[in-house]
């Protein structure tokens, strides 16, 4: 049998839009020129060039994660990518796991954890709320976990777990080790990976650092290092062994053909997160998605996370009463070619504030398109009360 050439085969301009859309989704985000640029680039992955740009990489990426660690690893894949790496290699069969659960992504990391037959206690966190460290000590304390798992700020429901710091600490006091997924949040927020006590930290390249999906970090502290180069069993994961991936990274030996033009574009990601220096990125993330909170609820709408527990990362937004989530999402998109992400289960839509997305004439023209397609959808709103408070923080904080 002879399979024939497709029919109907149609260049890819043809399929994409005329007008690029604005993604101020829950990733991936808008990527700067300079990130464009790089990841257009192809050279030889065991070449000297490489070579020089993977010692930056990692030189700035200690930076980001606030480490002095030297075992930080790309991975070639998304986050998912990476926060497998960092359970797979960390995680033995019958190793006793504690997973806070209160979101999407915590409950992959606890399957994650499941499928490498770990003991796993899922800590199931109440819809929208916070972990509380007195309640993760009750269950550390009964428990006795080896290892527990936690996402920093679940992008699915735009919960922030402000605990964090305080988990390392009571980790640190009972002797299991901390895995976090920073995804979102890396670079937008404070994470000092030393300074907190953990000892895998997570992200992608395609939110906070405003890279490229498929491309991704994971930082492991010594102590996780040390229980990575202990183990006598014989890892089920050849792409993601640590050990195997060590050989490429820090001893320039080959593992597999490296994602160059991905490197590339987080090396450009990365320069320009340490040339803004920290301080001033999460300065600008926490006052444009503040403003931007303050936007959406003078036009009449209003948030799901109370303050105490939200995350500002990613902003979730209660759906008025009788819209349709699909449509909203659709008019924003062919009307004003603006792209927002709807929910993985809460009745809410998503607007990101990772990266490129804070910036003011983004912020303006998706509030716009917000208010105006619900106000095409039959729902009243005040947009021009939400513009004028959006514009006015905005104001106090650039002067």
């Amino acid at each position: 049998m002879s399979i024939g050439i497709p029919e109907n085969i149609i260049p890819l301009d043809s399929i994409l839009p005329d007008e690029p859309l604005l993604m101020m989704g829950a990733g991936p985000v808008p990527i700067p020129p300079r990130v464009a640029a790089a990841n257009s680039i192809v050279i030889n992955h065991l070449g000297d060039t490489l070579a020089r740009v993977i010692e930056q990489v990692k030189a700035m990426s200690r930076y980001v994660f606030q480490t002095e660690s030297m075992h930080i690893l790309g991975v070639a894949g998304p986050g998912s990518a990476a926060m497998e790496m960092a359970v797979v290699n960390l995680v033995k069969p019958g190793s006793k796991v504690l997973s806070i659960c209160n979101g999407f992504f915590s409950q992959r990391l606890a399957e994650m954890a499941e499928r490498v037959e770990g003991d796993v206690l899922r800590m199931q966190v109440p819809e929208g709320e916070g972990v509380s460290p007195g309640e993760v000590e009750k269950l550390i304390k009964q428990y006795q976990p080896d290892i527990i798992t936690i996402v920093q700020g679940e992008t699915s429901n735009t919960v922030h777990n402000r605990a964090l710091p305080e988990i390392g600490v009571l980790a640190k006091k009972y002797g299991c080790m901390v895995i976090v997924d920073a995804v979102c949040t890396l670079s937008t927020m404070p994470l000092d990976m030393d300074d907190w006590g953990i000892d895998a930290v997570i992200t992608g390249g395609q939110k906070g650092l405003s890279s490229i999906p498929g491309v991704s970090l994971v930082a492991f502290s010594d102590q996780a290092w040390k229980a990575i180069e202990e183990r006598q069993d014989r890892l089920r994961h050849w792409c993601l062994d640590a050990k195997l991936a060590d050989q490429f990274w820090y001893k320039k030996s080959y593992h597999y053909t490296a994602p160059v033009s991905g490197i590339l574009a987080m090396h450009e990601a990365l320069r320009l997160i340490c040339k803004e220096t920290l301080p001033r990125r999460f300065e600008r993330h926490s006052s444009c998605s503040q403003a931007l909170q303050a936007g959406i609820e003078a036009m009449g709408l209003s948030l799901f996370v109370e303050p105490c527990a939200r995350l500002n990362s990613v902003v979730g937004i209660n759906l008025p009463e009788n819209i349709n989530s699909l449509q909203l999402l659709k008019t924003m998109s062919q009307r004003y070619r603006v792209e927002i992400s709807g929910s993985f289960g809460p009745p809410i839509v998503r607007i990101g504030q990772m990266g490129e997305q804070c910036r003011s004439h983004n912020l303006f023209r998706t509030l716009h398109a917000l208010g105006a397609s619900l106000g095409s959808l039959n729902y009243g709103v005040d947009l021009p009360v939400g513009m004028a408070e959006l514009e006015r923080r905005l104001d106090s904080y650039e002067r």
